[in-house]
């Protein structure tokens, strides 16, 4: 454990400052000091008030008996302010009165996991859990996601805390918070891997080998997801020589930890060509997101990867509703409904949007036991709506056990056969139009109210051409249809940006969908269109 935080002037910092640490259901900001232009605004002292807000806010909910102390796990990924961060969260958590549980190296889908093993001896089920990342953004950047038993806090929640970090910073005293006397240290990752490696033995019929044959590599872009090849795979019989990147090292010197990011993409098809391996697999910084590629070096991600669980869920759960984010492709809807009999209910950016809908749909009779987000997001209902991308892996890894069981052979055909039919775009882009806060022509506004302007501006416009057909259910921004392909203009969660996501058969078509955005989006001059003039080259 590090020194206590030093006995220093502490900073003056307003309840604003701490606001502006939410991003969405996270919190997330800069940790260290070393890029130009960006000052830290997660330090120390800030993340001791943040932890103690988190148990103050959890003790308000959980209500514990004076005989009892809560506990929380706590958990990092491999960002080189890591470290810091933990002892400071363990001192915000210990001089608010909860007994702190450090885990280490360890995943986010792990993390929730704590709150649901029951295990007293290694201090399982905890009350409460924190994940020390912020996903697959640069070295410098750091954050926060937190869990109860029943999952991951909501937006509503992170404000409480924030609001709350902010009173009780402002009561610190220049002495520092003292370290604490007593933290538990447990490997839970050992627990976790176990039980991902049980379930794929358990969908195999009880056989202990049931990937032996199977040559799968992994690349976790140095993040915190190294452990799947060696305690996952390894285990179950694969063999994973040529996997990637599997060390720890929170400056990403290969490629960034980010199933979308091209380059993380290509680094895992090289991996899988090169090596001539039945299956490739990459995650995310934090592991709660994932992706594919098969034995031709086919990606396994995006639309694909949904279409893929999509057909693995409804052999399952046949005609259940599949949830996904708002920028899937209508060729995804159609493989869902028409070929494999499903409902697809496209809903909202934001992973906890998605996972939210489902549940919701659950509640209210429609059955659900997917929700899934484009950027490898994906929770299952028989795994408590945890969006895990091990997990995901796991029921790709079901799949290849069982088809070897069945005397179907080995290699990856069988999720390639899974997606067949599925249609694909000729061309696809996305395009982001920023908001320039500062400009006259806001006059004082939001650029939340300038957004949703220029939605209705396009929107009117859209309602006037016979070409255009607006999606007739639609969660999100402005959707539609022409030209055989489709564009989709909404607001930003978080950021003055209006992302544009075009799809269509050519570059040609999409050009058109382009234009017709362009003709909306000039009548507000505080709209950076350069990207789209660009595109459609006016």
């Amino acid at each position: 454990m590090a020194a206590a935080s030093s006995a220093t002037i502490i900073p003056s910092i307003d309840k604003g400052a701490f606001l502006k640490l939410q991003n969405g259901s996270d919190i997330r900001g800069v940790a260290i000091d070393g890029v130009e232009g960006e000052p830290v605004s997660l330090p120390e002292r800030v993340t001791e008030a943040i932890a103690a807000a988190f148990a103050a806010w959890l003790l308000d909910r959980k209500k514990p008996d004076a005989s009892r102390r809560l506990k929380v796990s706590i958990g990092h990924d491999s960002r080189i302010s890591a470290q810091k961060l933990q002892d400071a969260v363990s001192r915000g958590l210990d001089a608010a009165g909860v007994d702190v549980i450090q885990y280490g190296l360890a995943s986010t889908p792990a993390m929730f996991n704590s709150t649901l093993t029951k295990n007293e001896d290694i201090f399982c089920p905890v009350d409460g859990s924190i994940m020390i990342t912020a996903s697959h953004l640069p070295y410098n950047r750091n954050g926060f996601k937190f869990f109860t038993n029943a999952g991951g806090l909501g937006k509503v929640d992170i404000k409480d805390i924030l609001e709350r970090a902010a009173d009780i910073y402002k009561n610190f005293t220049e002495e520092g918070l003292r370290d604490p006397q007593s933290v538990q240290r447990v490997d839970y990752m050992a627990v976790y891997t176990s039980d991902l490696v049980a379930a794929v033995r358990k969908a195999s019929g009880g056989i202990e080998k049931p990937l032996e044959g199977f040559h799968i590599v992994v690349d976790a872009g140095n993040g915190a997801g190294g452990f799947f090849a060696g305690k996952v795979l390894e285990p179950l019989g694969a063999i994973t020589s040529g996997s990637q990147f599997l060390e720890p090292d929170g400056t990403f010197p290969n490629h960034i930890p980010n199933p979308e990011d091209k380059e993380a993409m290509e680094a895992i098809t090289r991996a899988v060509l090169d090596n001539k391996a039945d299956l490739g697999i990459i995650f995310d910084t934090d592991v709660d997101r994932s992706a594919a590629v098969d034995s031709s070096g086919r990606e396994l991600n995006r639309n694909r990867l949904i279409a893929l669980m999509s057909a693995i869920v409804l052999e399952e759960h046949p005609g259940t509703t599949i949830v996904t984010d708002s920028v899937t492709s209508d060729g995804l809807t159609t493989f869902i409904e028409k070929k494999l009999g499903g409902r697809h209910h496209r809903f909202k950016r934001g992973y906890k949007n998605v996972i939210d809908e489902a549940i919701r749909l659950n509640s209210v009779g429609e059955e659900s036991h997917l929700a899934i987000e484009t950027s490898g997001h994906g929770a299952l209902k028989e795994n408590n709506w945890l969006d895990d991308g091990a997990y995901l892996m796991v029921k790709l890894l079901n799949k290849l056990a069982s088809a070897k069981a069945s005397g179907l052979g080995a290699g990856s055909k069988v999720l390639t056969d899974l997606v067949e039919g599925l249609e694909e775009p000729g061309f696809a882009v996305e395009l982001r139009l920023k908001i320039d806060q500062n400009h006259a022509d806001l006059k004082g506004g939001s650029f939340r109210a300038y957004g949703e302007a220029v939605l209705q501006h396009l929107s009117n416009i859209v309602d006037s051409d016979p070409k255009l057909e607006k999606a007739p259910v639609n969660y999100e921004g402005i959707r539609v249809s022409a030209y055989g392909g489709w564009f989709l203009l909404r607001l930003s969660l978080h950021d003055p940006v209006l992302p544009l996501n075009i799809e269509g058969p050519n570059k040609e078509d999409a050009v058109k969908l382009g234009l017709a955005v362009i003709s909306a989006a000039r009548e507000f001059p505080a709209l950076d269109t350069s990207a789209l003039d660009k595109f459609v080259q006016v």
